[in-house]
């Protein structure tokens, strides 16, 4: 079987040859794949500042230095799983619905094929049409959701399908159990109480920021493994979940975050939950100074990546047992 890894930078120089993800293979195929990073480069559904849709080059740029043994998961991740650049999906700038026509398309051929998606936006209305393409495979998924903001409202000036609403819409298309999902980090001032209890109102368990400082982060990842159990899960992780001192490059920041340490150790956190894909989202380079956001959202990304070489690590040892 074909099997893709990043090149050697050892023997490669970092500067050398086209930017993909971690240094990958761009290669459009699902033969011998586990893992794709996909690029979404859409950003028409953003409300504040645009240029989202440089976020996945932006990303890939930072990754370079991303290097295949993690230490704090203790993974070789390229002896469990393949992986390869997709690139882009072809978005429409001006047509958020035949952009999630394309999305769904693309991504559901990925699926169907066994190989999970990490996907690179872009702004946060490209859930929406990542869930179309998972719902077809899954039905409803489980979703988690790490965010400042809940995204789920159900218009912005009059328009229902854009960057605040992907999550309310997702209900109504019955692309998410909400009863098994949960929202995490939301805070900042709100234009009422609804913004956050319409999200319950919907199924949703949230935990605002408050909560999560209180109550600390294991606890918060045992809250999120009892709400998802056994479910098919899908990580949507908005980069302004985490604190604009460590995440300043992106669109609609919000104060009193994580830190990028802590939000690392979430996403560590979500080892053994059945995880069926990730999207992050909101990487916004022209406010980004030293690229200090691309190298988080780079890393986040990498921390996906080694849960799936875990899961096939476990799933390795289990045949061999």
């Amino acid at each position: 079987m074909v099997r893709y890894k990043p090149k050697d930078s050892s023997q490669s120089p970092r500067f050398c040859g086209v930017r993909t993800f971690m240094r990958l293979e761009q290669v459009r195929t699902t033969d011998g794949v586990d893992f794709a990073v996909v690029g979404v480069p859409f950003d028409t559904g953003a409300s504040n500042r645009t240029g989202q849709r440089y976020g996945p080059q932006h990303i890939r740029n930072a990754s370079v230095l991303l290097r295949p043994y993690n230490p704090d998961q203790d993974i070789h991740i390229f002896e469990y799983c393949s992986g390869v650049d997709y690139g882009d999906i072809d978005v429409v700038p001006f047509n958020i619905h035949k952009t999630y026509d394309n999305m769904e398309r693309e991504l559901f051929s990925l699926i169907d094929n066994d190989v999970t998606p990490i996907i690179l936006g872009g702004d946060h209305s490209i859930s929406l049409g990542s869930l179309r393409a998972f719902a077809r495979k899954f039905g409803p998924v489980a979703l988690i959701h790490f965010d400042s903001h809940g995204d789920t409202w159900d218009s912005y000036f009059g328009e229902k399908y854009t960057h605040g609403t992907p999550f309310r819409r997702a209900v109504e298309e019955g692309l998410i159990d909400t009863s098994h999902s949960i929202q995490i980090g939301m805070r900042g001032p709100l234009y009422g109480p609804e913004d956050i209890n319409d999200a319950r109102a919907l199924g949703y368990e949230v935990m605002p920021m408050s909560e999560l400082r209180a109550i600390g982060g294991e606890q918060a990842i045992r809250r999120i493994h009892q709400r998802v159990g056994n479910r098919p899960a899908y990580v949507s992780f908005d980069i302004d979940f985490v604190d604009p001192a460590y995440a300043p490059g992106t669109g609609t920041p919000e104060v009193c975050g994580p830190t990028s340490y802590e939000a690392i150790q979430l996403v560590r956190g979500l080892d053994k939950l059945q995880l069926v894909g990730f999207d992050l989202v909101e990487v916004l380079p022209s406010h980004d100074p030293g690229e200090i956001t691309a190298g988080l959202a780079a890393a986040v990304a990498y921390e996906m990546i080694s849960l799936i070489a875990w899961k096939h690590r476990r799933k390795q040892v289990h045949q061999e047992g």
